[in-house]
């Protein structure tokens, strides 16, 4: 996709919550580069994430009453249920001492399975949200490729919202639909399921595999979180500003002429910010490339900053909280069963991650 405009890329912490924090003068609106009509407007992913308010706001306001602790909770139960599934199931496969793929059989299922069941929809539909959610972030594969596998979520999800209307379950869109019922359209719902299942699955799989091969490859950092679970909040978050796995934020477009960290950006220039770069800035601490749990800097940004924050970021911990510890005690002698050269990483794609993730269950 041509663009016009110049680019620029902030990598620092405090110029990226610069620029994320105000959306005043930064717009998310990917009508700013696709068009409001014609043949390029059907390339707008629409959704919370490319929204400016008011639309953002009161949609917005829609998903954050499903988001808070208290509706959460109620997901607790089931979320420690499909990690043991998934734990019984890598249990079976390495039952003779083969190897086992982390990345196939626990870090894809688990956040695709809590998905499901947050957003109300079948099971059995599970492995097309694998495909299309890898789809739409593999940059390697063009822009047509990810735009496609945009256009076919945002239609399965309008054909699960029409069910909706006519049937409300008890899941998030349900919800909304017995809660706001005609104000708010089957577009908009159907935008916010797939921004739920965009920012909702394939980053905490990355989360998911990744935080898995770092605690593998350090023996004490896997001791701690088979011992205690006093450590385990400062893990996850750790792990979290460490990996960082969506390394850039959405599209940002200059709505004025201003200056940023000393670089004058003019209006209609697009700013893309390294999230993981951010987390990273050498200025928010020492050593800041290395994993360190005991490290005490700035919040980190991976799930984002300003109002377009990763709304299921509550979510995505309790996910995290139940796995990581829960995989550690299951198997205390799991080791790697590839060596880092054979480990295959994504070559080019918006979301950090690893293609498998072979293990040994009992060293």
């Amino acid at each position: 996709m041509p663009i016009a405009a110049n680019v620029w890329l902030v990598t620092g912490y405090d110029e990226v919550k610069a620029v994320l924090g105000k959306a005043s003068a930064f717009s998310s609106d990917f009508t700013n580069l696709v068009g409001k009509a014609g043949a390029g407007a059907e390339q707008n992913p629409g959704g919370l994430g490319f929204a400016d308010p008011p639309v953002h706001t009161r949609l917005r306001r829609l998903l954050t009453p499903e988001f808070t602790m208290r509706r959460l909770s109620r997901l607790t139960p089931r979320i420690h249920e499909i990690v043991e599934e998934q734990l019984d199931a890598m249990e079976k496969a390495g039952k003779d001492g083969d190897p086992v793929d982390i990345v196939q059989l626990f870090a894809l299922p688990i956040p695709s399975l809590v998905i499901c069941e947050l957003l109300g929809v079948p099971y059995e539909d599970r492995a097309d949200f694998e495909r299309l959610s890898a789809a739409r972030f593999d940059l390697f594969s063009g822009a047509n490729a990810s735009f496609g596998a945009i256009s076919e979520s945002l239609s399965y999800f309008r054909d699960i919202v029409k069910k909706q209307r006519e049937n409300p379950g008890d899941g998030l869109l349900g919800m909304i639909v017995q809660e706001h019922g005609d104000s708010v359209s089957d577009e908009e719902l159907a935008g916010l399921a797939d921004g739920v299942l965009t920012g909702g699955f394939e980053t905490t799989a990355s989360m998911l595999a990744l935080g898995a091969l770092v605690l593998l490859q350090d023996p004490k950092h896997f001791a701690a979180l088979h011992d205690g679970d006093d450590v385990v909040d400062r893990y996850v978050e750790e792990l979290l500003r460490y990996l960082t796995v969506v390394q850039v934020a959405f599209p940002r477009f200059a709505r004025e002429d201003l200056e940023i960290g000393g670089v004058q950006i003019a209006a209609g220039d697009v700013v893309l910010c390294s999230l993981s770069g951010a987390d990273r800035d050498g200025k928010l601490g020492p050593d800041m490339e290395q994993f360190d749990p005991s490290r005490n800097v700035p919040s980190h940004l991976a799930f984002g900053y300003g109002i377009h924050r990763c709304v299921g970021a509550e979510l995505a911990r309790m996910e995290l909280r139940a796995a990581y510890p829960a995989l550690v005690r299951r198997f205390p002698r799991m080791r790697l069963a590839a060596t880092p050269e054979e480990l295959e990483f994504r070559k080019l794609s918006i979301v950090y991650g690893i293609e498998s993730l072979p293990v040994r269950l009992n060293g």
